[in-house]
């Protein structure tokens, strides 16, 4: 596992890149943990706005084709592993220590992406992949993100809501102890989001269900001033 790591943190861009805050003054961004909506927030503000809309998870299929085990170990090795080996027999910090998304391997990846969008739209990224420490920065003002985070028991919710509470640990043979892992997981993820957040003195969100969809879209709308563009 540590050979991993260490090869993890020697990962490098495919391609040089002009991420300078000015380049991506266009851009704002809506990160935080799993099941806190961000999707939906994002998805209503640029409906509403008249905004681009790029989603991080919608682009993953792309990203593991464009990927290779040299510059992506962790996603490789998440890729052979069997769904028990992934959900049921590591411990939650094992996982997340080892998952890809939440340590930023990829991350160039996305930013090609957006680098090839064109500008004449402001873009609204989402997703969970979007660490404090690597969206800080690229930012020119700190009204460009926001972070989302859900409680333990709004995250639940949510899954059993879009009925997606078992579609991971259903497909393993332990569904019981998959589920706690993933959810223990997410969980540690969420606070280490938070932690970096603070840490940078970048806009956090609490969620926790006392909101609705459009009050919560509206704290976000406020929070990174979508009413000026």
């Amino acid at each position: 596992m540590k050979d991993l790591w260490t090869a993890h943190t020697m990962t490098r861009p495919s391609r040089e890149l002009d991420v300078s805050p000015q380049r991506l003054r266009h851009i704002r961004w809506i990160g935080g943990g799993s099941g806190a909506g961000k999707s939906t927030v994002a998805r209503l503000l640029a409906a509403n706005h008249g905004l681009r809309f790029y989603s991080t998870d919608d682009r993953q299929s792309a990203h593991t084709t464009r990927s290779n085990p040299a510059d992506h170990p962790l996603l490789h090795a998440f890729l052979a592993m069997t769904m028990d080996e992934r959900w049921a027999k590591w411990t939650p910090e094992e996982m997340f220590r080892t998952f890809h998304g939440f340590h930023g391997e990829g991350f160039e990846l996305l930013l090609e992406d957006l680098l090839d969008l064109p500008t004449d739209l402001p873009i609204l990224v989402e997703g969970y992949k979007l660490l404090p420490r690597l969206i800080a920065p690229l930012l020119s003002r700190p009204d460009q993100a926001v972070w989302l985070i859900p409680t333990p028991e709004f995250r639940r919710a949510a899954l059993a809501s879009r009925g997606s509470t078992w579609s991971i640990a259903g497909r393993t043979s332990d569904p019981e102890t998959a589920l706690a892992n993933l959810l223990a997981r997410d969980a540690l993820y969420t606070q280490e989001v938070f932690r970096q957040a603070v840490a940078l003195q970048l806009t956090t969100i609490e969620v926790n269900g006392s909101a609705s969809v459009d009050e919560l879209a509206t704290r976000v709308a406020q929070s990174l001033g979508i009413r000026r563009w």
